[in-house]
């Protein structure tokens, strides 16, 4: 690709982000004939192969991932399920890159997308405008697969801003070490908060688990008419534009053995969410208290979408309305693993979506290879 001042690199599709959906697109549109570096780009920002997997904390270990399922066109085989899911899967995902001939630009930062200088004027041929850390591109269309781990939920709390011991997120948890002999109050409900709390008890003085709903254990195994009636109660959200609550969100938590044993214990034992922080705690409506030492946010995400602000695409209840990936202010730009596709098998689906519908954009389709 060649930069100037004056002349973004044109290109077809632009695909922002290699974590699952980003990689499963690329997939696609290399089957399809695009060619990499010339008709597609793909931009990750984080510094190595994985996608958020390989932020996550050296105690998850690849035997303890639930739903991990693998990329088109190669299968994750031979994994140790005792080494850490981080390493597991980042050397998946890099060996893909590989194997697929992706060229993914890294570390590369998306700015901004707006709309192209020539769109609307009667002679463009409306191309999208992507300012970027390595320079400009004009694709014709957009893939985003930015995901969520960069865009961290802190919910705020009456006196927060008075605690006197340390407070993280989730995400920056690095394993159960950092909490050993504390007073440790874990708010949050999914599969985060009860992994992180089960690593926490045996070594803090004490845990208290809080969240603002009762949490959902399901029994039994997750079928494909379950799967997908909990992704339809998450496109619904979508359909309505409103901001997506995650696949995982209604689901319900597994019930593995290690959480069983967590209920029978007690560390699993959920209290409601409290009222106010103070210098030494957290405290209740009703007045009763637990002393603490760290607060552990293990609260979600949300999309990390911030660049396309520009393009506008957001409706008045903050959430993105789409048919199936593409959005409805905007047919060139999708989201994959967004809503409905966040799960790892729902954004293998949606990469291969967002292909076929970009395929039917007035614009130049390459030959489909054999």
């Amino acid at each position: 690709m060649n930069y100037s001042e004056g002349q973004p690199a044109e290109l077809e599709v632009l695909v922002i982000g290699a974590g699952q959906a980003g990689l499963a697109a690329a997939f696609h549109l290399r089957r399809t004939g695009y060619v990499p570096d010339r008709d597609f780009v793909v931009l990750d920002h984080s510094p190595r192969p994985g996608g958020a997997w390989q932020f996550r904390w050296p105690t998850l270990t690849y035997g303890k991932v639930h739903g991990m399922h693998a990329l088109p066109g190669l299968e994750l085989t031979g994994g140790d399920p005792d080494r850490p899911a981080s390493e597991v899967i980042g050397g998946y995902f890099a060996g893909y890159e590989r194997t697929f001939g992706l060229r993914v630009h890294r570390p590369v930062s998306v700015l901004a997308v707006r709309e192209g200088p020539d769109h609307g004027d009667g002679g463009g041929d409306g191309r999208l405008l992507v300012e970027t850390s390595e320079g400009r591109y004009a694709p014709r269309a957009v893939i985003n697969a930015t995901g969520t781990w960069d865009r961290p939920f802190w919910p705020r709390f009456a006196g927060q801003e008075t605690f006197g011991g340390r407070q993280l997120h989730t995400a920056q948890y690095d394993g159960p070490e950092a909490f050993r002999g504390a007073r440790v109050v874990v708010v949050g409900g999914g599969t985060s908060a009860v992994q992180q709390l089960l690593e926490i008890a045996p070594v803090a003085a004490a845990t208290t688990w809080v969240t603002r709903r009762p949490p959902v254990f399901r029994e039994g195994p997750f079928g494909e008419a379950e799967g997908r009636a909990a992704v339809a109660l998450v496109e619904e959200r979508v359909r309505q534009g409103l901001p997506p609550r995650s696949v995982v969100s209604v689901t319900g938590l597994p019930m593995t053995e290690a959480v069983r044993r967590g209920r029978e214990s007690g560390v699993l034992a959920r209290l409601p969410l409290f009222e106010r922080i103070t210098p030494t705690g957290v405290v209740w409506p009703d007045g009763s208290s637990a002393a603490a030492d760290v607060i552990l946010y293990a609260t979600g995400f949300r999309a990390a979408i911030d660049h396309l602000a520009p393009l506008r695409l957001r409706e008045p209840g903050g959430g993105i309305r789409m048919a199936g990936t593409r959005t409805l202010r905007d047919a060139r730009v999708h989201l994959v693993g967004y809503g409905p596709s966040a799960s790892t098998i729902g954004a293998n689906r949606a990469g291969r979506a967002a292909v076929r519908e970009i395929r039917r954009l007035p614009a130049r389709e390459p030959a489909a290879v054999g």
